[in-house]
């Protein structure tokens, strides 16, 4: 920026995002509140792509940063852009997820008034502060560097999460003067303290049979997190936001498959149990509900967020810091592997699971199977669908990032569309799969235009079983008959065509993986799977 240079506030936000804070792509629906926003993006690199409703925005933003690590940035409405993005705001709060939202709101003059404005709201950062770290309203163009560094310190420094600014339209074009000097600040995560890791470290050497639950906290740290468990020998938990953090397969992973039996059985026993990076929270460790899981040894917990220190489990000893940086400092207090025979135990519960052979997900092995040998490298993201609640038990990833979903906490359904789309944008040279249902897809179907206008070679697998399944399951153990789950489906492969979207119907592994030897990659791919057909297939095949 040159000396004394003067822009619109407009200008000066694409400015900052652009040069200062390394933003490369927009999400965002233009509108007359907006469209000041878009004088300032227009002699930009900075790509902006435009979503079909204002939830898929906020869905591409969150798979962005779930892919990327980056904060994925939106450009909303006033109104009802902001109660439309909500519901996706509220997924990537539950999963601290960071998520930059900048809203246009009515002018300084009118707030509150109740005048009937144009998209007017009694408080819009009334509406939004729920499902967000914090919502600003912008009342002076001046200050606007500073409530960026302050969105930008959340995302790089705390707990990360969605956060909303919103600027009024009369700031749009305000003149700001520029400084030459304006960067941003250099941030480091907060380590935790030394004597706490040395009494940590202790308690971990002393254990006889100890336990690692590593959940979300921990991405940014795969060497680390492999190597600390490597040395503690402990078998370890990776909880669905973590993963592939040990790579695929690693010898003392037993995936998120805390809710089972073997795993409950394993974790009751353990008398030290280090967890890192994760909230406890019931749809990693409790997914059936029934308050099974309970840790009865020492209790070791490390996140960035204090109060998460003592939700959902008695914690013995607390340490606030970052996940990566704590996992390093700890690693230093381990120059020698412990022998413990955690890989001999790990194996040993992962053959009491014996989830290949668990006829709940005969359906999926095939599946899961043959994505994985045609597209090894492959980022899996997810609905709340049949497929997806057997692979956050089967699926074993090479690196973390690469399997995430909307089937645990907050469990928004129409996430999985979209936000593979903002994961594709993220990694372009690795392929990307979204796993859909039926029910779920219709949400945000309307996304598969925002993916073929970007020629985004995502392969969306549908899995088709008439209706809400899960639903259907729960109302048949509870007794409730059947009322608004078995529901009319339009015809998927006509409409993917109407989208300029080529699709097939596949009824067999040997047919999906035909149709993956044979995809082009120069677009998006529908395959609908006929989900009777294909266990009807699997059937025969056994």
């Amino acid at each position: 920026m040159k000396d004394n240079q003067t822009m619109t506030c407009a200008e000066l936000l694409i400015r900052l995002l652009r040069d200062t804070y390394g933003v490369r792509a927009l999400f965002g629906i233009p509108g007359v509140h907006t469209v000041e926003l878009y004088r300032g993006l227009e002699n930009s690199d900075v790509q902006h792509v435009t979503p079909r409703h204002e939830q898929g925005a906020g869905f591409m933003a969150d798979g962005y940063a779930r892919a990327s690590g980056q904060p994925g940035v939106c450009l909303i409405i006033t109104g009802p852009g902001m109660t439309n993005i909500a519901t996706a705001m509220g997924q990537a709060l539950a999963d601290s997820i960071p998520m930059l939202v900048i809203s246009s709101v009515n002018r300084r003059d009118t707030l509150g008034l109740g005048q009937g404005r144009l998209h007017e709201m009694p408080s819009q950062q009334q509406m939004i502060s729920g499902v967000a770290r914090f919502s600003h309203t912008l009342l002076d163009a001046n200050t606007l560097p500073e409530v960026l560094a302050r969105a930008f310190a959340v995302f790089n420094g705390a707990r990360p999460g969605p956060v909303h600014i919103e600027i009024p339209i009369d700031l749009f074009n305000a003149p700001v003067d520029v400084p030459a000097s304006w960067q941003a600040p250099t941030l480091y995560r907060a380590a935790p303290d030394p004597e706490g890791l040395v009494e940590a470290a202790r308690l971990l050497q002393a254990a006889k049979q100890p336990l690692v639950l590593l959940g979300g906290g921990c991405a940014s740290a795969p060497e680390a997190a492999r190597a600390l468990v490597e040395k503690l020998d402990a078998p370890t938990v990776t909880t669905i936001n973590a993963k592939g953090l040990l790579g695929r397969d690693h010898p003392l992973d037993l995936g998120a498959n805390a809710a089972l039996p073997a795993v409950r059985e394993l974790a009751a026993n353990a008398d030290v149990i280090l967890a890192v990076g994760t909230e406890l929270g019931e749809t990693d460790y409790d997914v059936v509900f029934d308050g099974g899981f309970h840790l009865n040894g020492t209790l070791i917990r490390i996140d960035l967020d204090p109060e998460q220190l003592v939700r959902n489990q008695r914690t013995t000893l607390g340490l606030v810091g970052d996940a990566g940086r704590s996992l390093e400092l700890l690693l230093g207090h381990f120059p020698a592997p412990l022998q413990r025979k955690g890989v001999e135990l790990t194996a040993a519960t992962l053959s009491l699971l014996n989830l290949l052979n668990d006829p709940a997900f005969a359906d999926f092995v095939p599946l899961y199977k043959t994505l994985a040998e045609y597209l090894p490298e492959a980022i899996l993201v997810g609905d709340s669908t049949a497929p997806v609640y057997a692979g956050n038990h089967l699926v074993s990833q090479p690196a973390p990032r690469r399997y995430f979903n909307a089937s645990t906490g907050y469990g928004t359904l129409g996430y999985g569309l979209p936000a593979a789309l903002g994961a594709q944008l993220a990694q372009p040279d690795l392929p990307v799969v979204a796993l859909v249902g039926d029910g779920g897809v219709m949400f945000t179907l309307s996304e598969m235009a925002t993916a073929v206008e970007e020629r985004l070679p995502v392969v969306i697998v549908l899995w088709h079983n008439a209706g809400y399944e899960e639903i259907r399951r729960y109302m048949d153990a509870n007794g409730v008959a059947r009322l608004g789950v078995d529901i009319q489906a339009p015809n998927f492969l006509t409409l993917a065509e109407g989208f300029g979207c080529p699709g097939m119907l596949v009824e067999s592994p040997a047919e999906l993986a035909k149709a993956l030897a044979n995809r082009e990659v120069n677009g998006p791919l529908l395959i609908e799977i006929d989900a009777a057909a294909w266990q009807r297939a699997c059937a025969l095949s056994d």
